[in-house]
C-alpha cells in the first residue's frame, strides 16, 4: 500500500472517528483505490494508531459500502459497479419521492429558507470546484428536504442510503456539464418544494436521480476502458 495519505487530527473527536474520517476521505478522493487490499498493520503503522480503531473503522466503511471483506484475504476497497449503483438507486427514487411528498406538505417556513440557503451554497462552493465539498454540500441540500418530511425512520433509511451514495455522487460530478445541470436541477426543486407542487417535485427529484445514474454509468464504463 503506497497511497499517499495523512491522519487528519480533530481534537474534539474520538481517535476512531478520526481514523474513520481519514480513511473514509482517502477512499472517497481516489487516495485509496479501488480494489486496493486494505491492511490493519499498515495502515496502523501509516497513521500511528493501534490497530483497534483501524478495525473500528473498517467496520463502519463496510456499511457504508466504501469497504468489502473478502474471505482469507481480509478488507479491500469496494469497487464502484453499475449493479451496486442500481441496487441503491432504485431504493432511494422510491423513498426520496416519498420524503418530497411529506416535505412539501410539512416544511416550515424556517426550513423553506434553510433550504434556499443551501442552493445558494451549494452554488457558491460548486464556482471553488473542489469535489468532495460540492458533494457534501449537496448533501446538505438534500439533507433539509430528509428532515422537512418529519418521519423519523424513512430519514433514518435514507441517511443510509445516502451515505453508500457518496462515493457515487463524488464521480458524478467529475463531469462539469453535469455539475452546472446539478444547480438547475436544486433551484427547479427547491421552488417547486416551496410552491407545494407535490408532483412537479417528485418528477424533478425523479429526473435528478436520473441523470445523475447516467453520468456515473459514464464514469464507470470510461473507467473499465482505460484498464
Amino acid at each position: 500500500m503506497t497511497s499517499d495519505f495523512s491522519v487528519q487530527m480533530n481534537e474534539y473527536l474520538p481517535l476512531r472517528d478520526v481514523v474513520f474520517n481519514t480513511l473514509r476521505q482517502a477512499i472517497l478522493k481516489g487516495e485509496l483505490k479501488p480494489g486496493e487490499r486494505l491492511m490493519e498493520i499498515a495502515l496502523a503503522d501509516k497513521l500511528g494508531v493501534s490497530r483497534t480503531p483501524i478495525r473500528e473503522a473498517m467496520r463502519k466503511l463496510e456499511l457504508e459500502g466504501l469497504v468489502v471483506m473478502i474471505p482469507r484475504r481480509g478488507a479491500q476497497v469496494a469497487n464502484i459497479t453499475e449493479k451496486d449503483l442500481n441496487d441503491v438507486l432504485e431504493v432511494r427514487i422510491a423513498l426520496e419521492s416519498m420524503a418530497i411528498e411529506k416535505a412539501c406538505k410539512r416544511m416550515t417556513e424556517e426550513q423553506m429558507l434553510k433550504m434556499r440557503r443551501a442552493e445558494k451554497d451549494f452554488e457558491r462552493v460548486m464556482a471553488e470546484g473542489n469535489l468532495v465539498r460540492i458533494a457534501e454540500a449537496d448533501v446538505e441540500f438534500h439533507e433539509i428536504i430528509y428532515q422537512a418530511a418529519d418521519n423519523a425512520r424513512l430519514y433514518q433509511v435514507l441517511s443510509n442510503l445516502r451515505e453508500q451514495m457518496y462515493r457515487y455522487r463524488v464521480e458524478y460530478l467529475k463531469e462539469e456539464d453535469t455539475r452546472n445541470q446539478l444547480i438547475r436541477e436544486h433551484e427547479e426543486l427547491s421552488r417547486a418544494i416551496r410552491e407545494r407542487d407535490v408532483e412537479k417535485a417528485q418528477e424533478l427529484s425523479f429526473r435528478h436521480l436520473e441523470n445523475q445514474r447516467q453520468a456515473i454509468i459514464r464514469s464507470i464504463r470510461a473507467e473499465m476502458k482505460e484498464e
